[in-house]
């Protein structure tokens, strides 16, 4: 079911901050118990000023896990898919998501124009360089989004490790596992490089150098290809996630 106006959604978003916080403070220490959640590189993030926060996507729980574990206020850009069903669009309309349609040129820049927004206001973004999640446990090239609005504001861009999100909530699967331990590792901040201002190829190797960042924190295998449906379909077996 699709909802274009959702009744409310301006108040929900009025008051996403105060949400957002006092879910941390009463679901945040049961979370943390239930699935021994562990912080590596936290400080990592700046204590100040705008940053982007990119994280591998493994499942649709990554969010909250990313957000559980920052030391500051988040706001994710997600795909569009998610405030198309009211019942995930209420979710994120709460947490002040920004919806991006990926087939859509115009309506993801101008998502990309949200994020820089939020960043020239001092805050915090999150985005998932792959742009979709994983569909095997591997990590796959990310686009240049995240360089592209780090250069714009010039802030920096931390890589972030989740390994445990897969098991704990599968791809379909209705309700999470209990067992699995979640793990988020925050990298050293990276800087875009200047020349990237004029030069799309410095653009695309920051961006591949912050995957493999990312692929340092996670343990992933990486695989050197978009993360397309139909790609995936003739990518061979499944390969397992290679914890360090």
């Amino acid at each position: 079911m699709s909802l274009p106006n959702l009744p409310g959604s301006s108040l929900l978003r009025a008051y996403g901050r105060l949400l957002y916080a006092g879910t941390k403070m009463t679901a945040g220490p049961v979370l943390r118990r239930l699935y021994n959640v562990k912080t590596t590189g936290a400080d990592n993030v700046p204590k100040s000023g705008p940053a982007i926060i990119t994280p591998n996507h493994l499942s649709f729980i990554d969010p909250f896990f990313v957000a559980l574990t920052s030391p500051r206020h988040m706001v994710f850009i997600g795909k569009a898919e998610y405030w198309d069903d009211w019942r995930t669009r209420v979710f994120f309309e709460m947490a002040g998501g920004i919806p991006v349609r990926r087939e859509d040129g115009a309506q993801a820049q101008g998502s990309l124009q949200a994020g820089v927004a939020v960043l020239r206001t001092g805050g915090v973004l999150g985005i998932f360089p792959e742009g979709t999640r994983s569909p095997d446990g591997r990590l796959y090239k990310g686009k240049t989004g995240a360089a592209r609005m780090a250069l714009e504001v010039g802030c920096p861009v931390i890589p972030a490790g989740l390994t445990g999100t897969r098991e704990l909530l599968p791809k379909d699967a209705k309700v999470p596992n209990l067992g699995p331990t979640v793990s988020v590792k925050y990298g050293r901040p990276m800087r875009v490089p200047a020349e990237a201002q004029h030069d799309t190829r410095a653009l695309r190797e920051f961006t591949d150098e912050l995957m493999h960042a990312i692929r340092e924190l996670s343990g992933q295998v990486y695989r050197d290809r978009y993360a397309y449906t139909k790609r995936i379909a003739q990518a061979g077996p499944v390969v397992p996630i290679a914890v360090p």
